[in-house]
């Protein structure tokens, strides 16, 4: 790739930094209120497709493929990848434009002619060496099956779910929306029902039924409150925090959200078998094997530092 041999590291990172702060706007989704963030429905228009090898835009004497094109797309940060292959593609190649417009200008004025330059360049090849080595590092690092259980014993909290119910009180604003014909509650008058609500569960009203009469969040209202289940993390914070401080059988205080006033209770606390949550315990320790790797690299590595520049080195006191 022509041009991504011309372009070094440093270049390819101020692009991804002007294109992300382009791209960042340029993302069009569609998503429903709800309590549970993941089940958000984003939807992201397909860009047209040509072949890879096709030119697809020229800036001054550079001509850059489609395959090229794709492979700086390589090099920004994940979440913004999709907006640049759809809906951002024209902001990401209009920035592109921009850099190659100055790296062509740079040519010209022979800053690359410096030793400095060399040296930089030099060091971003090395740099980006580097981090394609910890990635592909990262990917055969060996994870043993004592490590993922030990970790998992560890973290058993972080993998708890919860069967829960919910009646919300919805306030004026709240991003969920409202019945029709529903009147508006402040903040007040929305308080002061949840907690009317709270002393008739209190004093044995049965939770579904109350939920599916004066529950906001039609949803599970039409469950008799009833959320699918959840872990750590899906919820909205405060709900999140409630929720996992309940024992189950217990109402909580109201909670307050950008949804309303919920009370909660907690039906019951499970623990994601391990067998479930395997890949993601790989997915989590692969990274710390790789950085033993990294380790034990450098310690097979013959290195030595000039006293006289980085000054003589510092002995440990042992207490």
């Amino acid at each position: 790739m022509a041009v991504l041999n011309m372009l070094n590291q440093r270049t390819i990172l101020i692009a991804s930094l002007l294109i992300c702060a382009q791209i960042g706007g340029a993302q069009v989704s569609i998503s429903k209120p709800t309590l549970l963030p993941e089940s958000n429905v984003t939807q992201t228009p397909t860009a047209p497709s040509v072949p890879p090898n096709e030119v697809v835009m020229t800036v001054g004497t550079i001509q850059l493929t489609a395959a090229e094109f794709d492979a700086i797309v390589d090099t920004i940060p994940e979440q913004y990848r999709a907006a640049a292959r759809s809906t951002g593609r024209k902001p990401m190649a209009e920035n592109i434009a921009k850099v190659l417009v100055l790296a062509q200008e740079g040519k010209r004025l022979k800053v690359d002619a410096s030793g400095a330059f060399k040296a930089q360049e030099e060091f971003q090849t090395m740099n980006h060496l580097a981090v394609a080595a910890f990635t592909e590092i990262t990917k055969n690092a060996p994870v043993d099956e004592a490590r993922l259980r030990t970790y998992y014993d560890q973290h058993k909290a972080e993998f708890e779910q919860l069967r829960a119910r919910h009646i919300l009180v919805r306030v004026a604003g709240s991003v969920a929306p409202a019945k029709p014909g529903q009147k508006d509650l402040t903040d007040e008058e929305a308080l002061v029902k949840i907690q009317q609500l709270r002393k008739q569960l209190l004093a044995g009203a049965d939770f579904a039924a109350l939920a599916a009469k004066e529950s906001d969040d039609t949803a599970s209202a039409a469950r008799g409150g009833e959320l699918d289940i959840f872990g750590h993390g899906q919820m909205v914070p405060a709900f999140d925090q409630a929720a996992f401080s309940l024992q189950p059988g217990m109402i909580s205080e109201p909670v307050k959200t950008p949804f309303g006033y919920h009370l909660i209770r907690v039906d019951a606390q499970e623990l994601k078998p391990f067998g479930e949550v395997r890949g993601e315990l790989d997915r989590r320790i692969r990274p710390e094997v790789a950085q033993e790797v990294v380790e034990n690299l450098r310690k097979k590595t013959a290195v030595s530092f000039d006293p006289n520049f980085f000054g003589a080195p510092v002995r440990e006191t042992i207490k």
